[in-house]
């Protein structure tokens, strides 16, 4: 058992080498660091909102507003059926989750129910896919011709949970190329997502990049009254008046000639004549084909390019735009720019949200965290140290070496996986500084058993490393299993930084307290030939 192969020898010390070399990054300095391979320099703990300070936001979907746009997505999808079913229709409109419809002839009512029971489709069950049987729509009609359509709330909840996990993905790309390290973005209950950007200190930026639904659309405006009419009398039915970049109403078109999902990029950038920021676009082939067809049509009248039913900018159309890419202007900062060309690159939210709860975390605060659990961490190893070389003399110095060693491995792990260090991270760290010896505490006895029974140094080390193994397996494999658990049903961040911590110590605690523990006995052995156990 005392015995190594070369081979696992340098195996073991390679491993400890490769550990010590990728936990060198988070001790090293900047100017060190610079110098460094960018696969070795970009390998280092992160840390998280609460130790380096940041934003947190909680937001929430709009439920209302997202029940209102698929009434309305039904009462059109609604509208185009009849028509494509010639049955004539009249009082289309919507109430609440309702679209309600009057059948000119009652001979046609059967026919139409029929015609609108197609748009229903079954509700899936979005864990795997499955369809639940039942359906997002249910049609009804009366004897007189009335026929309603209604959202069912089966239908409406998988809608919003399906907004949720679409708004994830957006919300992280949008954060992603604001440049930040390792955001935190998860759901919250049934319609909330939360939201941490460590070393983020702007979170009013953060909000107005978060709070915009971004839905870009290119409208023709309407020319047939005056926007100042229109708000004085009625405008017409297909138009409706927008607010404009300073505040002046525009009387815009409400049907989308060409919409924002056509986009494939949008860029910052400064106008060559004027120097003034813009954002430059480009669609893809059906939006480039679309907006040629529509800039022909419209030369020498107002496109207006709305963006969340705000007009940005109404330039006239001068020519035929065939390229299939464009720009916007509209007085903006640089700042606002960029943080628009984010939102539009990103695309659109499938909902508003909400910010429901914000703050934000002090880097002073996250220093005193991380002062804190220094401390504590020194203190917990100085007290570690005394009792294991005060109990077990030079095998106590064997235990402190795998313990350094087994500390490094752990941010060496970590550094790897790109994981997030937290407040509870750090407890985690601490409190395996304590199981680290626990496994060396359990061999050290056993050899101690083993000697106490009559039997030779040499054996009695030997025999006490076989005993103790089931032992240290059974122990760390069901702590493993309480800390998969843990990750997997903690839910939240911190939660969860806590187990990762937890799960990586267990791993590098039985290489470092048995196996690395073992090879400095085994070769202290064979130079010192020991009659008597220094324990």
């Amino acid at each position: 058992m005392l015995h190594f192969s070369r081979f696992k020898t340098i195996a073991i010390l390679v491993i400890t080498g490769l550990g010590i070399l990728f936990a060198l990054p988070n001790v090293l300095p900047a100017s060190v660091l610079a110098r460094l391979p960018s696969w070795l320099a970009s390998s280092h703990v992160t840390l998280g909102l609460d130790l380096q300070g940041g934003s947190h936001i909680l937001l929430e979907v709009d439920g209302p507003a997202l029940i209102k746009e698929r009434a309305e997505q039904v009462r059109d999808e609604v509208r185009r059926v009849l028509r494509d079913a010639k049955i004539g229709y009249s009082n289309l409109a919507v109430r609440d989750t309702t679209v309600s419809v009057r059948v000119r002839d009652p001979a046609d009512t059967q026919k139409a129910v029929t015609e609108l029971r197609k748009l229903a489709a079954p509700v899936t069950d979005s864990l795997f896919g499955n369809s639940t049987g039942e359906m997002d729509l249910t049609v009804a009609s009366s004897a007189d011709g009335a026929v309603s359509v209604t959202l069912t709330q089966v239908g409406l909840n998988a809608r919003i949970r399906s907004a949720v996990d679409q708004s994830i993905e957006i919300i992280r790309r949008r954060i992603d190329q604001l440049g930040t390290v390792e955001p935190n973005i998860q759901r919250q209950g049934a319609d909330r997502i939360l939201v941490q950007v460590p070393g983020l200190q702007d979170p009013q930026r953060l909000k107005s990049l978060l709070g915009q639904t971004a839905k870009l659309s290119f409208r023709m405006v309407d020319m047939s009254m005056s926007p100042q009419q229109a708000l004085e009398g009625r405008p017409p039915v297909d138009s409706e008046v927008l607010e404009g970049p300073n505040g002046e109403p525009y009387l815009v078109e409400k049907q989308v000639r060409v919409s924002g999902e056509d986009l494939v990029d949008a860029q910052p950038g400064f106008d060559q004549q004027t120097r003034e920021p813009i954002v430059s676009f480009r669609f893809n082939s059906n939006g480039a084909r679309r907006f040629a067809v529509v800039s022909q049509e419209a030369v020498g009248r107002p496109f207006a390019i709305v963006l969340d039913n705000h007009v940005i900018s109404a330039p006239v159309i001068r020519e035929p735009i065939l390229g299939g890419s464009g720009q916007i202007s509209g007085g903006f900062t640089v700042q606002q720019a960029n943080d628009l060309a984010i939102l539009l690159r990103a695309g659109a939210l499938p909902a508003p949200l909400k910010v429901v709860e914000e703050r934000t975390v002090g880097p002073s605060l996250g220093a005193d965290s991380i002062e804190s659990g220094k401390v504590a961490a020194y203190v917990a190893a100085g007290l570690v140290a005394v009792f294991m070389i005060a109990v077990y003399g030079l095998f106590g110095v064997f235990a402190l070496i795998a313990l350094v060693v087994h500390i490094t491995l752990m941010f060496s792990l970590q550094s790897i996986l790109g994981a997030t260090l937290t407040l509870p991270g750090i407890a985690g760290v601490i409190l395996t500084i304590g199981m680290a010896v626990d496994s060396n505490v359990v061999i050290f006895e056993r050899i101690r058993d083993e000697a106490r029974e009559g039997r030779s140094a040499i054996s009695a080390i030997d025999k006490g490393f076989v005993n103790a193994l089931g032992t240290i397996l059974d122990a760390n494999i069901t702590s493993l299993a309480t800390a998969v658990i843990l990750f997997l049903m903690g839910g939240s961040g911190p939660v969860r930084g806590f187990a990762v911590t937890y799960i990586l110590g267990l791993l590098t605690t039985v290489f470092t307290a048995y196996t690395l523990t073992r090879l400095m006995i085994a070769y202290w052995v064979k130079w010192r030939r020991p009659a008597k156990l220094p324990i």
